[in-house]
């Protein structure tokens, strides 16, 4: 039987067996990597030792946060942003926003806008490419800039201490994986009852009972978001060493010991909350793009890359990887935490901290070279937007980033206990998005944002967003 033009034939991989001759160096390697972890013997051990763990810009916080088993980093470096603020103006130990309270009406919203583009598509063919991607994307965890600025002006924000994180919100995959199951079964109620003549108000009634029980099956793996709550706080940790503040001992004899700095409790709406804690007009950020493979100086939107019916889907300008470093600088200068999104899979360690081109140096390792521009990864599919994170740092020599500061939202068992030390050429290669305030972008830039964006198919690269 003759074999396809094209094929791995016999032939071939008898002549590559006959040529193969494993030498002296291969034999080492061999032994080497076939018993110890490939990214430990790749390591660059200059990188590691290189890296002294200062900055000549830092902007100010307290405490890392933790996303768990989750895929919410756009959600967590979006309120990460704001943390430090908080933290400063009030005189905190450590503060944290309510991750788990976004999530819910991120939840919530993304289950209306799911039902919402199932009611639009209902004439489709099931083979549409459209029809695919809204259920590749169904409730998940995934999100940009504007994911965050679309659910906190519709619900404000509050303290992680008024809706703490639960299993659910710390560990979504099941979580997610019967939302879906629901979804999927009201949608086919929906388009049941339009198969069957029903009107579009008939379906929305359809669609307004799926999203009650959708309210309720969040509420029992989340809890109940509040409307209002009572909050107050603590300015300075208490001196309990100092006896200037001990009242006298109460009925039973122990001694009381009055919180210094502790605040009245008040009443607050998330949206009150926001607006008294944080106040930041977020309509005034907009985002940058570097990717080489589109031209620069042009307006784009993601196709349905957005998580509220109505709302803006993400846009942003590309403009060059050169104009967001120094945007960069400029923000961490005025200490203000940037919002950005890396392509997070190459070259970087969770063990040490680190992210720097060839940090692990896979071709010495194996004795191969395996270039990869950052336009080509953009082309094959293998570069994009997948992590969000926050700049806090730069360290500038002769006025040119050295490195940066990353605050990331792993923990603090991960990297330098929680923040990343990421090498300039890294940036070059890996960074796609920043999200920053329009004071910061030269005026030509924001210009741009007025033209009328080419929109740019869902399945792009990176689409989808940070997850």
């Amino acid at each position: 039987m003759a074999e396809h033009e094209g094929a791995l034939t016999s032939d071939f991989v008898s002549q590559l067996r006959e040529d193969f001759i494993m030498s002296a160096e291969d034999r080492a390697r061999y032994n080497a990597i076939t018993s110890t972890d490939i990214d430990q013997l790749a390591l660059n051990r200059a990188i590691v030792i290189g890296e002294d763990g200062h900055f000549s810009h830092r902007i100010k916080t307290k405490g890392v946060t933790n996303q768990k088993a989750s895929g919410r980093c756009w959600l967590f470096a979006g309120l990460n942003t704001m943390r430090p603020a908080v933290i400063h103006d009030l005189g905190l130990e450590e503060f944290e926003f309510s991750a788990a309270y976004l999530l819910f009406w991120d939840k919530m919203e993304k289950s209306n806008l799911y039902f919402e583009q199932v009611i639009e598509l209902r004439e489709v063919d099931r083979l549409d490419r459209e029809w695919q991607l809204i259920h590749d994307a169904i409730v998940g965890d995934g999100g940009w800039w504007n994911y965050v600025t679309s659910l906190i002006e519709k619900y404000g924000v509050v303290p992680v201490s008024v809706m703490p994180e639960t299993n659910s919100s710390e560990n979504t995959r099941a979580m997610n994986g019967v939302l879906k199951r629901l979804l999927l079964s009201r949608a086919a109620e929906i388009l049941e009852a339009h198969e069957s003549g029903s009107d579009l108000a008939r379906l929305r009634e359809l669609k307004s009972d799926a999203m009650a029980e959708v309210y309720r099956f969040l509420v029992l793996n989340l809890g109940e978001p509040p409307a209002e709550f009572t909050w107050r706080y603590q300015e300075k940790k208490k001196d309990e060493a100092s006896g200037d503040d001990k009242k006298e001992d109460d009925e039973m004899g122990r001694p009381q010991v009055a919180e210094e700095g502790l605040t009245e409790p008040k009443r607050y709406t998330p949206m009150s909350f926001y607006q008294q804690f944080v106040g930041d007009d977020l309509s005034q950020f907009v985002t940058l793009y570097h990717d080489p493979a589109l031209e620069t100086g042009r307006h784009f939107v993601f196709h349905r890359a957005r998580n509220v019916v109505g709302k803006q889907e993400m846009d942003f300008v590309n403009v060059s990887i050169e104009m967001m470093k120094g945007i960069g600088v400029e923000s961490v200068k005025r200490n203000l935490p940037m919002w950005f999104a890396v392509n997070m899979g190459p070259d970087q360690s969770r063990e040490h901290g680190l992210m720097e081109i060839d940090l692990f140096d896979y071709e010495s390792l194996f004795g191969i070279e395996i270039p990869l521009s950052k336009a080509l990864r953009s082309r094959f599919h293998a570069g994009a937007s997948n992590h969000a994170m926050v700049l806090m740092g730069v360290d500038l020599e002769d006025g040119r980033p050295k490195k940066w500061l990353v605050e990331n939202s792993w923990g603090e068992d991960k990297g330098n206990k929680g923040t990343w030390t990421l090498y300039d050429s890294w940036f070059d290669e890996h960074v796609y998005t920043i999200t920053v305030h329009r004071d910061l972008v030269p005026d030509d830039v924001l210009s741009v944002f007025e033209e009328e964006p080419e929109r740019l198919p869902a399945w792009y690269p990176g689409a989808m967003g940070p997850r």
